[in-house]
């Protein structure tokens, strides 16, 4: 056979296999990347861009991780369904995805406040290192899904501050009667000691404080209680929001889309929303110092919350999870997981975080740093 004839044919073949793996691979890509669009419902109103913005941020990594595949649309609460209704949004298909605090549904279940934060529970840290390394993830997706549910850590505020009141509260009297804005299982603890809790979502707080519907409000900290503007109406600005020292957001997304999603989509879905956990958090820290200082400078009252009240909260929590614990069984597993490390956590913090820290405070107060 002449030598350029052969390889002229075997170039040819070559050529045509190519083409052909090339036809046959083409279905198969195109099915692992297939063009999806989600909606996702948050709590929270636009105004509020870092909590509200944390679910852009995942998005937006979704959507570059799969070449603008996969697309979430994010929008914000009341514009589907109100903030306190998304959750249900999600079970029902309303919408396929969620962006919100699960403690807000604990009146239909306790359980939901463990997504999110119990009172007197984890720091920021510690949720992580629970969620991601300990038990955290696995038990409460065990619990969503008995609601159709799964769960992505997605955003967290860190400790929050103790709220705004319209009076000095000077000792436990002080908080009898008073009605309060507060999330989660924090107003049924503190309802034992007299408060009239009232769970009203975040675009609403500013109208009922303004009306004196309510008198005192937490919400946030520093940089979004500055852009809610609730030093207008109460002054005295306490501290700390011991019903949240480390409040965990969720991406709650549909069980069934959940499980439709290809494991790529699956994996990026996951890693988007590990990464807007720790974009929100970091976003927070910067931004609060110099938004608690102008507030301090439009009139607030620092305030902290004096060992009596304390105190009589920790003692009253106790009692409040001894009593849920004797009738939900999901809730006393996932509380239990959750204190047993929340104890060796606070051990080794007591050495490392809080050594460190209160050194660099007092540094601080004497002006040296």
């Amino acid at each position: 056979m002449d030598r350029r004839s052969f390889i002229k044919k075997a170039g040819m073949a070559t050529g045509a296999a190519a083409v052909g793996a090339s036809t046959l691979a083409a279905p198969a890509i195109a099915q692992s990347q297939p063009k999806i669009t989600w909606r996702l419902t948050s709590s929270f109103p636009k105004a509020l861009d870092t909590i509200f913005g944390a679910a852009e941020t995942m998005a937006r990594y979704v959507s570059e991780g799969t070449d603008g595949n996969f697309t979430i649309q994010v929008f914000a609460g009341g514009e589907i369904v109100g903030g306190l209704q998304a959750a249900d949004a999600v079970t029902a298909g309303t919408v396929e995805m969620a962006h919100t605090a699960t403690y807000y549904f604990w009146g239909k279940d306790p359980t939901y406040a463990l997504g999110t934060a119990i009172p007197f529970g984890l720091n920021a840290r510690q949720q992580n290192a629970w969620f991601y390394y300990g038990n955290g993830n696995t038990l409460m997706n065990e619990f969503f899904a008995t609601q159709g549910l799964y769960g992505l850590p997605c955003g967290n505020t860190g400790a929050q501050m103790g709220g705004w009141f319209r009076k000095e509260i000077n000792g436990l009297e002080d908080l009898k009667g008073l009605k309060m804005r507060i999330g989660g299982m924090g107003g049924k603890i503190i309802e034992k000691l007299g408060v009239v809790p009232q769970q009203i979502a975040g675009g609403d707080i500013y109208p009922a404080l303004e009306k004196g519907t309510i008198d005192a409000t937490e919400w946030v900290g520093p940089y979004d209680d500055l852009k809610l503007g609730f030093y207008k109406v109460a002054k005295y600005y306490y501290y700390p929001g011991w019903w949240e020292g480390g409040p965990v957001l969720h991406a709650l997304v549909n069980l069934d889309k959940w499980n439709e999603l290809p494991e790529s989509y699956k994996s990026i879905l996951t890693a988007a929303a590990q990464a807007a956990n720790s974009d929100m958090m970091a976003s927070y820290d910067y931004k609060n110092p110099g938004a608690l200082r102008q507030l301090v400078a439009e009139g607030a009252q620092l305030r902290p919350f004096n060992q009596e009240i304390l105190s009589a909260c920790f003692d009253a929590a106790e009692e409040t999870y001894a009593e849920i614990n004797a009738v939900n069984p999901t809730f006393k597993k996932i509380y239990d997981d959750q204190v047993a490390f929340r104890k060796d956590a606070y051990l080794w913090a007591q050495l490392s975080e809080y050594t460190y820290d209160t050194f660099m405070m007092l540094q601080q107060r004497a002006d040296k740093l």
